[in-house]
């Protein structure tokens, strides 16, 4: 795929990593992989990039096509390298892109599974209907992961709350389609 193909295209991004700093005299780069588990980046040789600017808005030109031939573990990181890239000077010119691809490359989930990305933004309202706010982003901690919620213009207050993800507990329905989260939390159960 050509740059030109890649911006002309109707891309659903998603990213699923960022490059770091050139490693080795080779070309190779450091990557910090966003998937679950760290190695699931494996998966994908065809990649989009962009750089965010410095607001860390993505640039307005859209991404360009990125072909990584190899991505191996080193530590607990990874490093990979890039088709075309075959010396330290080139390859840290990627330093800070965001490495993504169309979300209709991911993988299908088992129904009740969800990506992270699809949660962001859903409308929270608890069993009585009254509204939380928006997913804003997920925190991974370890037991289970927490959905933080910030208050939004139809919210019952101001207050941000951290709902855990257990689903059936807290986490009652999710409405994809309606952009809804229903879950079974007081408003007044507030971090101190």
């Amino acid at each position: 795929m050509s740059e030109r193909d890649a911006r002309e295209q109707d891309v659903q991004w998603i990213s699923l990593a960022r490059i770091g700093a050139p490693h080795g005299v080779k070309g190779w780069v450091k990557l910090h992989s966003y998937t679950q588990p760290r190695d699931n980046i494996r998966a994908y040789r065809d990649f989009l990039v962009r750089r965010a600017d410095r607001a860390g808005q993505p640039e307005e030109s859209g991404p360009l096509a990125l072909e990584l031939d190899e991505i191996r573990p080193l530590g607990k990181s990874l490093i990979a390298h890039v088709v075309g890239y075959d010396a330290p000077e080139q390859s840290r010119t990627l330093t800070g892109l965001e490495l993504g691809v169309d979300r209709r490359q991911l993988p299908e989930l088992e129904a009740g599974e969800y990506y992270w990305h699809e949660l962001q933004g859903l409308k929270v309202s608890t069993l009585d209907g009254r509204i939380l706010g928006r997913v804003a982003s997920l925190i991974e901690t370890g037991a289970n992961d927490v959905l933080v919620v910030e208050p939004d213009e139809d919210s019952i207050d101001d207050e941000q709350r951290l709902i855990p993800w257990v689903p059936e507990q807290y986490i009652m329905e999710v409405d994809l389609e309606a952009g809804s989260l229903q879950v079974d939390w007081e408003p007044d159960w507030l971090q101190d």
